[in-house]
């Protein structure tokens, strides 16, 4: 799809079609992400390393797994009678129950940090108690491609070691870690691994080449990555010397056939507008279930502000019902 031909279709640029608290939250990010060496991946990690320790919600019990060459938040509904140990070091299986891999964003320079938590429990609600797996993969510059999506092939084969089914398995990702979903399931499919049951994307960077036509049409209005080319966006130490164009790195090259249903999620005034619009346009030819929804006037990953404004809200409560969709709770057609 021509981006030209979505903005005639849904008249994006009117304000009207957007909350104030979420038209506030867009300025106050766009201010935010503007000031001296906000985009800095170096000054953003010393930022997050002296986050306060995240507070578990008591329903919930969170451990870190040992993977090897990263480690791994899990997060799961806690027990009726409360048990200290580590999954990990556990005999129980989960043949009945879901789980959610949840790669996270950052430009593939950033490691994990507490907003993921939020959206992991987030996550957890609104699959009615499935369990979540954030792996801290390995980062740029130290460690470029492929590891993290080594490292995510990694947490996806822990999944299935674990007995959890397939079809109770569901990658979600934001930005770069919306892309290493995309990239993860062509894997998954080219290696004749079990595919999830389900991807969701919120503003997924799908397109290393920055090829598309939102990396120009909206540089001046994108709120995060607008107006310099000194951001994550545009920092080539993902692929350092491999060819952006390879489909495991940039998976808007690759072919979606056989891929499961897909959530992805984007805000208009995005320069990776085009990265979802155009997977989603190839997903659909190729014959998968895609539910492509735009937000006019959001921002990249608007959906980090939880409950805090409209727009948000909506993407999320989209994310509860196309989660049980894949659970079969309900009708496909919706």
């Amino acid at each position: 799809m021509e981006l030209s031909e979505f903005k005639k279709g849904i008249k994006s640029d009117k304000e009207d079609q957007v909350s104030l608290r979420g038209i506030t939250a867009r300025h106050i990010v766009q201010a935010a992400n503007h000031l001296p060496g906000a985009q800095d991946p170096a000054r953003r990690a010393r930022i997050y390393e002296r986050e306060p320790k995240w507070k578990c919600p008591q329903n919930l019990e969170l451990t870190e797994i040992d993977l090897g060459s990263f480690k791994a938040d899990f997060m799961r509904s806690k027990p009726a009678e409360y048990n200290t140990a580590l999954l990990a070091e556990s005999d129980n299986t989960s043949k009945e129950k879901g789980i959610i891999l949840q790669l996270h964003g950052g430009g593939y320079y950033e490691k994990i940090h507490n907003t993921y938590r939020d959206m992991a429990a987030l996550y957890n609600e609104l699959s009615d108690g499935w369990d979540v797996i954030s792996p801290d993969y390995r980062v740029a510059p130290e460690d470029p491609y492929p590891a993290a999506l080594e490292d995510a092939l990694a947490s996806y084969k822990w999944i299935l070691e674990k007995e959890y089914a397939p079809e109770n398995i569901i990658i979600a990702g934001d930005s770069a870690g919306g892309g290493l979903s995309l990239a993860l399931t062509l894997y998954l499919r080219d290696h004749d691994m079990p595919l999830p049951a389900g991807i969701i994307t919120m503003s997924a960077w799908t397109d290393l080449t920055k090829s598309g036509e939102s990396y120009e049409e909206n540089f001046n209005i994108d709120p995060i990555f607008g107006g310099t080319k000194e951001t994550m966006v545009y920092m080539d130490g993902y692929y350092k010397d491999d060819d952006p164009h390879n489909p495991y790195i940039s998976p808007i090259f690759g072919d979606m056939t056989g891929f499961p249903p897909m959530l992805m999620q984007v805000g208009d005034r995005e320069v990776l507008l085009s990265d979802t619009l155009s997977v989603a346009e190839a997903a659909k030819k190729a014959g998968v279930l895609v539910k492509t929804h735009v937000y006019p006037g959001m921002f990249h990953v608007f959906q980090m502000g939880l409950s805090l404004y409209p727009e948000s809200k909506e993407a999320w409560e989209e994310v509860r019902r196309f989660i049980r969709i894949v659970k079969g709770m309900e009708k496909s057609e919706e």
